[in-house]
């Protein structure tokens, strides 16, 4: 695993957290507990903060990046995501806000000051633009996003279940490290 410093901030890494060996963690990051990073994920926290929630697991070729402060934005756009937050492989997430037990289907981009409240799915391949903010409780699909429908049960419960996975797998990577 490549977890390296940027300038003075060393990324800070949670207790029984797993970072594949093959990704890449930059500069002014923080995963919580329980949390995951898989293969090929790069985290570059180098011009302004990532933070990771606990249990939240960043799929494989993942890429989380941020926007710099600047006069006219004098925070920039940070990447936070909460808790119990499951990022499809391919994603790419960019200076945006992801709220708790969200899913963000594989390849789907989501873009500066973008905000995703609490238990929404963006399916795979979607496309949330600058600004745009997606209500708690929908499924969102297409490019760019629209809300389609509420989330069934069914979906709401799967939330927490694909998290709850991730913590279970990553916790069988950490073993077999540790044997």
């Amino acid at each position: 695993m490549t977890v390296r410093a940027f300038l003075n901030h060393y990324p800070q890494i949670g207790e029984g957290v797993f970072v594949d060996e093959s990704a890449v963690v930059i500069g002014e990051v923080s995963v919580g507990a329980q949390s995951s990073v898989w293969p090929g994920a790069v985290l570059r926290g180098d011009v302004n903060f990532i933070r990771i929630g606990e249990r939240s697991n960043i799929q494989d070729l993942t890429v989380l990046h941020v926007s710099h402060r600047t006069e006219a934005a004098p925070e920039g756009s940070p990447v936070v995501i909460g808790n119990d937050v499951t990022v499809g492989h391919q994603a790419t997430l960019h200076g945006c806000t992801i709220g708790n037990h969200v899913l963000i289907g594989m390849g789907s981009t989501v873009l500066d000051d973008a905000v995703i409240e609490d238990r929404v799915i963006v399916g795979a391949g979607s496309l949330v633009p600058p600004r745009k903010r997606l209500q708690s409780g929908y499924l969102y699909l297409g490019s760019p996003v629209k809300q389609v429908r509420p989330l069934s049960e069914e979906e709401l419960a799967h939330l927490d279940d694909s998290a709850r996975h991730y913590v279970e797998l990553a916790q069988q990577y950490i073993g077999m490290q540790e044997e």
